[in-house]
């Protein structure tokens, strides 16, 4: 018999050496950043030294006491006003659109749709022009003549009021009531989605401990669809902030883009005043960027990359422990 011995190649204890890995070029990223920089430069010196800008024009009709009543009257605290009053009837009208209770559903996708149909801006225009229909005013209550009442053998004016109608939607008041309204729609959905997010185990677990409806949706559904409500809502805030010139729909005198306007009519200096409101919105939706990043950060702990990041940290420490 002839026996065959296989010949195996000697297997080297000794470790590889190091790998000279050459680096991948990228040549187009350096011409790239070499555009971004001409045109960088260009931007800027469109800006120092293109006579059209005006820049003391610019600041000097930013500091008039107008345009300042303006930026925190019209501009910031009606969008303030507006996003507490949205929010809050935008969450009433999710929870209306998750009832059992079909009426209720009804009434809030009737409100959702209406509301996201109309533009914005001809919702304003219509809120200014609502006293029209209430010529003698608004009244609250039983919505008949006395005349009608008296053959139920009753007597008197059941209503309270009249109040006002161009009062209440003209002005300062209606442009709150119009941008709120707008808003709410909106807000309803955002809030839906986010309750919709939360497993529905949470609900009936609260239920099993004896809570209400109403107690758990407050203390354990709403406070975690937080984190999924917080980022629109935050662009929501923001797109309200931009909004609020279209009070002039109405009209309303006390506002940011109005009164910049007026000052922009008299003097013909129509692009600085742009410039002008440009800087303003450009500040206070800077201020609300930072405001929603740190409420995203603060609703999302326990969520996202930040978790991966410490299971990913947490993995290397075993790691480097069962190495060793």
């Amino acid at each position: 018999m002839t026996t065959t011995t296989e010949t195996r190649p000697a297997v080297s204890d000794e470790r590889p050496g190091l790998i000279h890995a050459t680096p991948v070029r990228h040549p187009w990223r350096w011409v790239a950043i070499a555009v971004i920089v001409v045109l960088a430069l260009m931007f800027l010196n469109m800006l120092i030294f293109n006579p059209a800008f005006n820049w003391p024009f610019v600041l000097q009709a930013m500091i008039q006491s107008p345009v300042i009543e303006g930026f925190w009257k019209g501009t910031i605290l009606v969008t303030i006003l507006a996003m507490i009053f949205g929010v809050t009837l935008g969450v009433i009208l999710a929870v209306m659109r998750l009832s059992d209770n079909p009426i209720l559903r009804g009434v809030s996708w009737l409100y959702t749709w209406f509301f996201r149909a109309i533009p914005r801006y001809v919702l304003l225009v219509i809120m200014g022009q609502l006293g029209l229909l209430f010529a003698e005013g608004i009244a609250l209550g039983v919505p008949f003549d006395w005349k009608f009442i008296e053959w139920f053998g009753l007597s008197g004016d059941w209503r309270i009021g009249p109040f006002d109608a161009n009062a209440i939607f003209v002005g300062l008041a209606g442009g709150v009531i119009g941008l709120a309204a707008s808003e709410a729609a909106y807000m309803a959905e955002i809030a839906r989605a986010g309750i919709l997010s939360v497993d529905r185990g949470q609900m009936e677990a609260a239920q099993a401990l004896g809570m209400s409806r109403g107690k758990a949706m407050r203390r354990i559904v709403l406070p975690q669809a937080m984190r999924v409500i917080v980022p629109p809502t935050g662009n929501e805030t923001i797109a309200m902030l931009k909004d609020t010139s279209l009070l002039i729909g109405i009209p309303v005198g006390t506002e940011l883009f109005f009164q910049l306007q007026a000052i922009g009519n008299r003097t013909f200096q129509i692009f600085p005043i742009l410039v002008a409101a440009t800087i303003y919105y450009l500040i206070a939706s800077s201020v609300l960027m930072v405001g929603q990043a740190y409420l995203e950060r603060r609703f999302g702990r326990g969520f996202g990359a930040a978790v991966s990041a410490e299971k990913d940290e947490a993995a290397k420490g075993l790691a480097i422990g069962a190495a060793k």
